[in-house]
């Protein structure tokens, strides 16, 4: 069998330089390797500074770890990236109709497109949205689209963050660093920004709040706290947007709102941006054991008094199971063929599929679908047989936990490695905002890089790193 060639974003399939990085590499020609080694350890110097860090699980306390940083950009054309934010936008707008429907008509259970047992029986659907209809009508107010390129033309979703996308700070800071270290670059290179998320976020957030609001609406960030492994872009973004940034002890329900503790006595909130799940939201209506939510706040929500962003059940269109019906959801609700691809998809939920799933797992990736973070997932080409049993065993056990989707032969895009340019798989995380006034999709989004090489796990908790994208204005 014909091994399928690996896709360089630089040098193409056939190692010619490709157009969007003319430019660089005539920059890159004329720079001193020592330079550019000095350059790699003061990015890494001014992350360590600022506190760019994350918290990794599964040990008995969390471990804070720096992020790694390339200092090599991924660069994408414009005709490229007007491509993509279409089928970006047709996506987000179809998931947002799906959400309403689910919730309301189901008139796409109806019509037999999606089996009722999919929504019915999923862990993150969440009855308490039967019939709310949320301030403006958004469910999806900050969208993380997570892409992958296999060719030139060849661009597929390999999944949806519609709960709680997070990585939009490693964004900006990738930014910020390539600009404070390499000013010359922006100088030969026409980048679109990125650095006007943060007022972007705000105004879309301010746009969604309830019809009650009267004045400029109050905006905050909910955060679990400091060991949450988000929390630096939790600080960083309320900061950035100049909000408050609040824990669930913060907040109570006061004259039927949402209040937050100030030094002047409690003031209501219009729009909470919560980076809390679902169950830990409101110990009154879900998870009464948790001390992250605030009391009450989903009664407060189902009498319109707050906009909650992201809405409470959007994890529902997170669900690895629910992204193999994609392309029927698009369809149905836009009337087009959808723009962008899903990868092929096995419901290990089906005997039929299962049966091709245990026979050819060496050759698959195996994911729970509930699952993030590439925790919980099996690679097979890279598994051991003990690995490989093991995993058997567990999609025996709860078949519907578990879908399964061909290994991609995933593009490259060099980093500086010891001994110079080396290739590495990446994906990249576009951001979304919607609000009642439209989409917005920032030029970019986060690169992340896997920098061991051969890899394709390009998650940050299992030793991936981060990337700056520059797209070209043309």
């Amino acid at each position: 069998m014909t091994e399928t060639p690996i896709f360089d974003e630089m040098w193409g399939n056939d190692g010619q330089l490709r157009a969007p990085y003319a430019r660089f590499q005539t920059w890159l020609d004329s720079e001193d390797p020592k330079r550019l080694r000095a350059k790699q350890r003061e990015a890494d110097d001014l992350f360590r500074l600022s506190g760019i860090t994350f918290n990794v699980y599964g040990r008995s306390e969390a471990e804070e770890r720096l992020i790694p940083f390339d200092i090599i950009p991924r660069i994408i054309s414009a005709t490229e990236w007007q491509r993509l934010s279409r089928g970006i936008e047709q996506r987000v707008r179809a998931i947002n109709a799906f959400l309403f429907d689910i919730y309301n008509g189901q008139e796409i259970i109806k019509a037999g497109r999606i089996p009722r047992a999919m929504i019915a029986q999923n862990e993150a659907f969440l009855p308490h949205m039967l019939g709310l209809r949320p301030p403006g009508g958004v469910y999806t107010h900050i969208v993380g689209i997570d892409l992958v390129r296999t060719g030139p033309d060849q661009f597929y979703v390999l999944e949806d963050n519609a709960r709680t996308p997070s990585g939009v700070s490693y964004m900006l800071e990738n930014r910020e660093t390539m600009l404070q270290m390499f000013p010359e670059l922006f100088s030969r290179n026409a980048v679109q920004p990125v650095q006007t998320y943060p007022m972007d976020l705000l105004h879309s957030l301010a746009a969604c709040a309830p019809e009650s609001t009267r004045s400029q609406p109050t905006v905050a960030v909910l955060t679990p706290g400091i060991y949450n492994s988000a929390y630096f872009e939790h600080a960083f973004l309320a900061d950035q947007m100049g909000v408050e940034l609040v824990e669930g002890h913060d907040l109570q329900v006061v004259d039927g709102r949402v209040a937050m503790r100030t030094t002047a006595g409690y003031k209501p909130i219009d729009v909470l941006y919560r980076r809390v799940d679902d169950d830990f939201l409101d110990p009154l209506n879900f998870n009464p054991d948790s001390q992250l939510g605030v009391p009450g706040i989903m009664d407060v929500y189902r009498a319109g008094g707050i906009t909650i962003a992201n809405a409470p059940g959007t994890g529902i269109a997170d669900d690895k199971a629910i992204y193999s019906y994609m392309p029927e959801i698009v369809e149905f609700y836009t009337g087009e063929r959808p723009l962008l691809e899903n990868v092929p998809t096995w419901r290990c939920s089906e005997p039929q599929a299962l049966a091709y799933v245990l026979e050819h797992l060496d050759q698959l990736v195996v994911k729970e679908v509930h699952g993030s973070g590439g925790y919980g997932m099996l690679i097979g080409p890279a598994a051991s047989r003990k690995e490989l049993a093991a995993f058997r065993a567990k999609l025996k056990a709860r078949p519907a936990n578990y879908i399964a989707q061909p290994t991609l032969c995933l593009s490259t895009v060099p980093i500086f490695a010891r001994s110079g340019l080396a290739p590495r798989h990446v994906d990249l995380r576009p951001f979304v905002l919607v609000s009642p006034a439209g989409i917005k999709i920032t030029p970019g989004g986060l690169t992340r890089v896997a920098l061991k090489k051969g890899s394709l796990v390009v998650n940050s908790s299992q030793g991936g790193g981060t990337k700056d994208t520059w797209v070209l204005e043309d």
